[in-house]
């Protein structure tokens, strides 16, 4: 797996828990043999998710390559309809050193996109380019006119809740990697179908509206998460953190 994540290692550094060189691929590669669901976040010093409407704005080149061996340890990518629409979401493309990392596997993994009403451009690359169709989780209560043109172009799991939907997904695509937006983060925590979580602390200051990383009612109680490891690159700080004992 060394090789996968090439462009990282020249200059990743782990600081916890043991300092020394880091090698991504496998600092990140998932337990095997149970479905296990992270999510990757970024957010700036202050606690900003996004600036000018957008966490892309907030990431560099270490951030990026973080982003992309992170989808291709996935075996499919959960994204809520409002952050492809808002990030310019296009069809997922195999990254640099993927073939290794993906052998046995598709060459890259599914998007899943969370979508109540299914408001997205049907025509658009994302599902017209794609090597494999989108699968929508969507809702009962989507236009059933929406639907009948998105299992055109698109895999529609239709279910009561996301715990449902996940559910389903993951019985064919175990790894699951959420991308957010801070809404369906929210709601993936809410459900406590969180096992992991990757923070990307970008080295910025934003102020405005930035929002939260999660954004949604106020959980129960708080969910107390554990230290698994913390990386550095660029004055980029990677922080991965469980809701188990697993893999610490």
């Amino acid at each position: 797996m060394r090789a996968a994540a090439q462009g990282m290692i020249d200059t990743v550094r782990q600081i916890h828990p043991e300092p020394g060189d880091a090698d991504p691929a496998q600092a990140y590669a998932y337990p095997p043999g149970r479905t296990w669901l992270r999510a990757n976040m970024i957010t700036t010093l202050d606690g900003a998710a996004w600036h000018d409407n957008r966490s892309g704005a907030l990431g560099g080149a270490a951030d990026h390559r973080l982003f992309a061996l992170l989808r291709g340890l996935a075996d499919a990518v959960i994204v809520g309809a409002g952050t492809v629409r808002t990030e310019g979401y296009g069809p997922v493309r195999p990254g640099p050193g993927w073939a290794g990392l993906r052998a046995g596997r598709p060459a890259v993994p599914r998007l899943a996109i969370v979508t109540r009403q299914i408001h997205l451009d049907l025509e658009s690359p994302l599902f017209t380019a794609a090597g494999e169709p989108p699968i929508l989780l969507t809702s009962p209560q989507a236009p059933a006119a929406r639907l009948r043109a998105a299992r055109r172009c698109a895999e529609v799991i239709v279910a009561a809740d996301l715990a449902t939907a996940i559910a389903e997904l993951a019985s064919a695509h175990p790894r699951l990697l959420c991308e957010g937006g801070p809404g369906v983060l929210a709601q993936v925590a809410a459900a406590g179908l969180l096992d992991e979580l990757c923070l990307t602390v970008s080295p910025m200051l934003t102020a405005g509206d930035g929002g939260r990383i999660l954004d949604g009612p106020a959980l129960p109680a708080p969910a107390r998460m554990r230290l698994g490891h913390v990386l550095i690159e660029d004055e980029f700080l990677f922080l991965r953190y469980t809701t188990t004992k697993e893999q610490l």
